[in-house]
């Protein structure tokens, strides 16, 4: 089929707008045919069960808006490589476009399969757009990457970004479409059990959805960003993190919506330009130093004497809401109904559990990437070792943040901690009561049982913790 006419196969995957989309954008504008593919290979195969079955809502909300534009999403499982050669025997197109990913095992893949398609005469193409900024473009003034954050933020915060792109005019099709899977027998949702319904009332998915919320966000909540964003029963914060995850809006669209606050002179604009720049540090620091995934991101931590066993029943404790402590309590709750927890929370409960606890980051991280809804690799992986005190830019690691403490700050009031759990109430709200909807039954919990003792006293895990750091002389 000649070149200029044949299709187009644009394989989505964590992209999944119409909107400010470059390659997908680039493919329309070619005027030829495009076949929108998404593959469910080992990477989705891979994913926790809370990401997973967001994924699933994703897919559902972007099949939906591009029948709207009289296009279709082509469903297929299977090794990318194989699949992608199948879906150009098929239909006789002659490009496969994509936008790039940074994890490791995605710059593999896509490597390779980029590669081999050259070879064998294909336009392969990866486009920009989950970030702002290429992490290979933003450099330090000798040349290398950034490794501390108001550095990064500095290099940044002035660099023009260009305006946005529209959706597509039109999004031509082909003559005929190939086969695509029914996405309901990809049981993505599976692992959720009856945690999925709970969780499903508190999530709206797509990108019609993520621009209601950030017009909202911008036009009333942004002005008290910076002030009120760290009180966790305020809604205050942008709440963009899962649409961001998907692709389900551009990272571009946030920082240009912080941007045009900013000329309004609303006090928040910079902060959250800030947040929107962190997550741009994370995946710079994934892409320049990947070990950070799965290793101490610093020396010295490696023999450090973390406890590392996931069912240990201080950590089944810290998983179930149980470990007698509040806010980490009312925190790790909040995660199990809604698929998100608020930031500050996340700092608390991820500090009691490397700090007071002993336990290992990974062992949160692993917990978390099978429980958020806005999982993330980068900003999930940096987050951990940055309360652990392992990462780059880390908090200090004698931060040992107190939760009691923490609470009289950000939670004067109890509104948070009451939100969430039930055992402590007379007559607890539906929020609390619905964990023990969506908690699975092995764990026997009940709203009437007696509230635990805490499973370590703040000031003894604190003496610990800052014993064995001392020790090891991290």
């Amino acid at each position: 089929m000649d070149g200029q006419r044949s299709p187009i196969i644009f394989w989505f995957r964590r992209d999944l707008r119409l909107a400010d989309h470059p390659g997908f954008h680039e493919a329309c504008r070619s005027g030829r045919p495009v076949l929108p593919v998404f593959i469910a290979d080992e990477s989705v195969a891979e994913l926790g069960a809370a990401p997973k079955w967001r994924l699933e809502r994703g897919l559902e909300a972007f099949s939906r808006a591009l029948e709207g534009r009289g296009s279709r999403l082509i469903l297929r499982r299977g090794d990318a490589a194989q699949v992608l050669r199948d879906v150009l025997q098929e239909t006789g197109a002659s490009a496969v476009w994509w936008t790039r990913l940074y994890d490791p095992g995605a710059q593999a893949r896509d490597s390779a399969i980029k590669s081999g398609l050259k070879q064998e005469g294909y336009d392969a193409r990866s486009f920009d757009g989950h970030l702002l900024f290429e992490p290979w473009t933003v450099r330090t003034k000798t040349g290398g990457y950034f490794k501390v954050y108001s550095a990064m933020w500095r290099a940044v915060q002035g660099l023009e970004v260009a305006a946005a792109l529209p959706e597509p005019a039109r999004i031509a099709t082909p003559a005929a479409w190939p086969h695509s899977e029914r996405l309901e027998g990809w049981e993505l949702g599976a692992a959720m059990n009856r945690g999925a319904a709970v969780v499903g009332a508190h999530v709206s998915a797509g990108e019609a959805a993520a621009r209601v919320r950030l017009d909202a966000f911008i036009e009333t909540s942004i002005d008290g960003y910076k002030a009120q964003r760290d009180y966790p029963a305020i809604d205050a914060t942008s709440g963009m993190s899962d649409y961001l995850s998907l692709g389900e809006i551009s990272p571009r669209l946030l920082w240009l919506a912080g941007q045009r606050a900013r000329t309004e002179h609303k006090n928040g604009a910079e902060h959250f330009l800030k947040e929107v720049s962190w997550r741009e540090f994370a995946y710079h620091l994934m892409y320049h130093a990947p070990h950070m995934l799965d290793e101490n991101w610093k020396e010295g931590w490696d023999s450090f004497p973390w406890r590392t066993d996931p069912d240990a029943p201080e950590v089944l404790a810290w998983k179930k809401g149980r470990t007698g402590i509040p806010f980490v309590d009312a925190a790790m709750r909040e995660l199990y109904v809604t698929g998100r927890m608020h930031n500050r929370a996340r700092m608390i409960v991820a500090s009691y559990l490397t700090k007071h606890l002993m336990t290992h980051w990974k062992i949160g991280m692993d917990w978390f990437a099978d429980t958020l809804v806005d999982w993330d690799p980068a900003s999930n992986a940096m987050g951990w070792q940055w309360v652990a005190g392992t990462g780059p830019d880390a908090a200090p690691y004698f931060r040992v943040f107190n939760p009691e403490l923490q609470q009289k700050k950000f939670d004067t009031d109890g509104a948070y901690v009451a939100r969430w759990l039930a055992e402590m109430q007379a007559d607890p709200p539906d929020t609390a009561l619905s964990f023990f909807r969506a908690a699975p039954r092995s764990w026997g919990l009940a709203p009437d049982d007696r509230y635990p003792d805490p499973v370590m006293a703040l000031d003894e895990g604190r003496k610990r913790a800052l014993a064995a750091y001392q020790l090891k002389g991290v």
